[in-house]
């Protein structure tokens, strides 16, 4: 999206801070609403950044604007309903409350306080200045939580789309699923690297950004 210059970096800087800390933790709240202490137990249960970063995902997110956190450890035989309800309640909250930061940042824009225009083409123009200026900000901030969710909805393991599917798809699909469940990371990685997932996610990330932004 954008090219590396010390703008953008802040800019990846302040969603890596906020985005990826508010969608572990709540994951982790939904847990512990459900009844399961797990993430309570391991330090989960904050909004301090430093208890979800990981290394090489928080690297990804600062130099290319995508990355990943510490999943969240939970006990779904804790959980107080013991289903798959509950997992995929946990598992939608993540994706849910980037959606929800998204919405938020993005209300000046839909009031006209902000020019859609104006922080796009400050994004494209983020070499010529040191610091972001708001309107890149929120721009970055509104694009990047999207593109978390929509991620993380790919019912692939070890993302949240997975049990989130899982609980919508027919048994034989789960079966299935289930069945590949070894192979999905390199499947996710090898979607990564060919630019497949680029492919499959822009056409819903361009059409919410229109929606939201404009």
């Amino acid at each position: 999206m954008l090219g590396l210059t010390p703008s953008t970096l802040i800019a990846h800087l302040v969603v890596l801070l906020t985005a990826f800390a508010v969608h572990e933790f709540a994951h982790a709240w939904t847990a512990d609403r459900f009844g399961d202490m797990t993430p309570r137990q391991n330090g989960r249960l904050t909004l301090n950044p430093l208890a979800h970063l990981d290394p090489i995902g928080s690297l990804l997110m600062l130099v290319a604007g995508f990355g990943w956190a510490k999943p969240v450890p939970i006990n779904p035989y804790a959980l107080q309903r013991r289903s798959s309800a509950a997992v995929m309640l946990v598992s939608l909250a993540g994706p849910l409350s980037n959606l929800l930061m998204a919405i938020v940042v993005a209300i000046p824009f839909q009031l006209g306080l902000v020019s859609a225009y104006q922080a796009q083409m400050d994004v494209w123009t983020a070499s010529e200045h040191f610091l972001p200026t708001i309107p890149q900000l929120m721009y970055v901030f509104v694009y990047v939580n999207l593109l978390l969710m929509l991620f993380n909805l790919i019912p692939i393991f070890p993302l949240d789309g997975e049990k989130i599917a899982a609980y919508f798809f027919p048994p034989a699909w789960v079966r299935i699923m289930e069945s590949i469940r070894p192979y999905a990371p390199i499947v996710l990685l090898g979607l990564v690297f060919v630019g497949a997932l680029g492919w499959i996610l822009t056409p819903a990330l361009t059409f919410l950004m229109n929606l939201l932004v404009g």
